[in-house]
């Protein structure tokens, strides 16, 4: 269930503001088939918990993500073209579940974010790191593409920077991460839970319904041309007239607290 310490690869903690740790520190947490189905398990359950506010992802060790483990790497190099689809579409899948969490998922980088690691920085929707964080889309230096992680690190960084940093596969600092928006806010590595604490404490703040719905809006008008007016016009409606917008609105012209900052 979310919450426990249930799987090898991760481990979380309970309550309303989970940590997920990526606990593979030996080999610097890369991916291998275990990881994935740990994170996507995880993932579909948490999504379907009603008592998550927030998540932050983070990495056991000295690093958060390198990438792909080489022993799993080594066994694809032997997979046919069959075996090699499925396996990226559960990847794919991974990603998704990740991705489309109800709530806010914070990465809290420090050590290196590469390969499918940047991509792991790339479906959070907000990313602390540490000043001497590196992050690299790295995969064409092995001669592969970084396909799967394509879409969301697009839609996060924007073709200028994919055609400089895929083409390359150069490996670059924190701060570059953040000029082109990989990354939100970069300290030192002792500040770095500090860091996130303050966006915690940012998102307990906001109504927890209206966040949810404020990301799926995100994700639905992103890229659309013509018809955003209609669906952005229809959202706030919603809200206006929802329970939590009705408290909200009211507990401002009221100079109240929100009911939900009593929880």
């Amino acid at each position: 269930m979310p919450g426990s310490d249930v799987m090898n690869t991760i481990t979380t903690s309970p309550g309303p503001f989970v940590t997920l740790t990526l606990n593979r520190p030996d080999v610097r947490n890369a991916f291998n088939e275990e990881l994935i189905a740990d994170l996507t398990a995880w993932a579909e359950q948490a999504a379907a918990a009603n008592d998550i506010r927030a998540v932050v992802l983070r990495g056991a060790g000295k690093t958060f993500c390198a990438g792909a483990d080489v022993n799993w790497m080594a066994k694809t190099v032997t997979y046919t073209r069959d075996e090699n689809l499925a396996d990226a579409k559960r990847m794919r899948r991974m990603f998704e579940a990740l991705d489309e969490l109800p709530f806010p998922l914070i990465g809290r980088v420090h050590g290196a974010a590469l390969g499918g690691g940047a991509g792991l920085a790339a479906i959070c929707d907000i990313v602390v790191a540490a000043e001497t964080a590196t992050f690299g889309f790295t995969e064409v230096k092995l001669g592969i593409l970084p396909a799967v992680i394509s879409p969301f690190a697009l839609r996060k960084v924007g073709i200028s920077a994919a055609r400089e940093l895929f083409l390359t596969g150069a490996r670059f600092s924190a701060a570059r991460a953040r000029e082109i928006g990989l990354v939100h806010a970069v300290v030192p590595e002792m500040e770095l839970d500090d860091a996130v604490d303050g966006f915690l404490r940012e998102i307990e703040s906001a109504a927890p319904d209206a966040v949810a719905e404020a990301k799926r809006m995100i994700r639905e008008v992103a890229g659309r041309v013509g018809d955003e007016a209609e669906i952005t016009a229809a959202a706030i409606a919603e809200r206006r007239v929802s329970p939590e917008g009705q408290e909200g609105l009211r507990a401002f012209l009221e100079k109240r607290t929100p009911a939900w900052r009593a929880r």
